[in-house]
């Protein structure tokens, strides 16, 4: 899928159109709504504090978790700590419901978070043991076992270059511009999933431009309408949109206006405006999906598995996507899961439906046995992204 510039044009003059017309109070509006306090404020406190305020030990490390990718910005994670150890527990009460029936999603962001921890750990002079809950992934499941514990001893202190990147990484979804990731950066990620824990178990598959990443992005394209068609999975999803400044500072996750990827101009402009419908909404994120996300995109690429729903398989591929992303950022590299189509699969197998997507994905792994758990795009970004909200250490220590 080309770049459609005219597109993007009409998309960004839209959501402009929309602003002027709802300027009415604007001053108030503008201040209320975080305008002139961008990233400020509790909610955004973590990403300031690491490392330098970390605490010692396990609570330092939680401090580091927090700051892990996860899927619509839900952390879904709970914590119990003692002196050696920390018990990482799945937030029952964090989940994307019909967008998630077999908690997959749930269970890569945990693997995030453990990687972050993993990371952390080594760079402060930690030897790491991980061990993992065993089973299949099911609809329904919220057993209270935790799903990794992480046994740590003193060693020695290991140099890592994405450990500095914890801080820094974004997830971006405003428009990446025309460069090629190069070549030899391609490879060093095929390193990274080499080198990777239990690497035998997934499968890192790149797309540059070509037919199959063609193909990919008007995957995450249908795959998108189908979601917001569907009400139930729209309603699970739009009960993470955090419009309002209150409630930002209030939750502290989902997802806002800052981290859409609008231009600064047109994202103070969305502030302003009375908050958009669900539906409206909806229309806005197929419409950055065509546009932007897919049409700028230089390098798609996924995160195939034997087993979707596998439950260390899928802890082990949210490690390497969080590694992945961190060293995209410490390369200078912008990165986004555009997970829909994986989305779309557990949706049409918890429903007994026809499997098109699985199928239509099964098409660009080289391999049917492999079956993709994670997408994302990759690329050089037209400006920075902005932060986005988190709870406290103390919001998700178990007691």
């Amino acid at each position: 899928m080309k770049i459609d510039m005219t597109r993007r044009r009409s998309l960004y003059g839209a959501l402009a159109g929309v602003a002027a017309i709802g300027a009415g109070g604007t001053l108030w509006r503008a201040w209320s709504n975080g305008v002139f306090s961008v990233g400020e404020g509790p909610a955004y406190a973590p990403w300031r504090a690491w490392p330098h305020a970390a605490a010692e030990g396990p609570p330092g490390l939680v401090e580091a978790g927090i700051l892990a990718s996860n899927a619509h910005n839900t952390q879904p994670w709970r914590f119990r700590v003692s002196q050696d150890t920390i018990a990482l527990h799945a937030d029952p009460a964090r989940h994307l419901g019909n967008f998630d029936p077999f908690r997959r999603e749930m269970q890569l962001s945990l693997g995030c978070v453990l990687e972050n921890i993993w990371l952390a750990a080594r760079a402060r002079g930690l030897e790491v043991r991980v061990e993992t809950r065993g089973g299949r992934l099911a609809p329904g499941d919220t057993e209270a076992a935790p799903v990794a514990v992480i046994r740590l001893t003193p060693g020695e202190r290991a140099e890592i270059p994405e450990y500095r990147a914890i801080a820094n990484r974004r997830t971006h979804r405003g428009a990446y511009d025309a460069r090629a990731v190069p070549a030899a950066l391609q490879e060093e990620m095929q390193g990274l999933a080499a080198r990777a824990p239990n690497s035998g178990s997934f499968r890192l598959v790149l797309f540059g431009a070509g037919p199959e990443k063609d193909r990919l992005g008007e995957l995450i394209v249908t795959a998108t309408q189908a979601i917001i068609g569907d009400r139930e999975m729209a309603m699970d999803s739009a009960r993470w949109f955090r419009f309002d400044w209150r409630a930002i500072q209030e939750h502290r996750d989902g997802v806002t206006i800052d981290t859409v990827g609008l231009p600064p101009l047109l994202t103070a402009a969305a502030k302003i405006i009375p908050a958009p419908s669900p539906e409206q909404a909806d229309r806005q994120w197929l419409a950055g999906t065509r546009d932007v996300h897919v049409a700028t995109a230089p390098l798609m690429g996924l995160i195939a598995v034997r087993d979707l729903y596998d439950r260390p398989t899928a802890l082990d591929a949210g490690r390497l996507w969080q590694r992945l992303h961190l060293w995209a950022t410490h390369r200078g590299l912008a990165a986004q899961p555009l997970n829909q189509p994986c989305e779309m699969v557990d949706r049409e197998a918890v429903l007994g439906a026809p499997p098109r997507t699985a199928s239509a994905l099964a098409t660009l792994t080289g391999d049917e046995a492999w079956r993709p758990t994670f997408i994302f795009r990759m690329g050089y970004a037209e400006q920075a992204a902005r932060l986005s909200p988190r709870r406290s250490p103390n919001q998700v220590l178990a007691g």
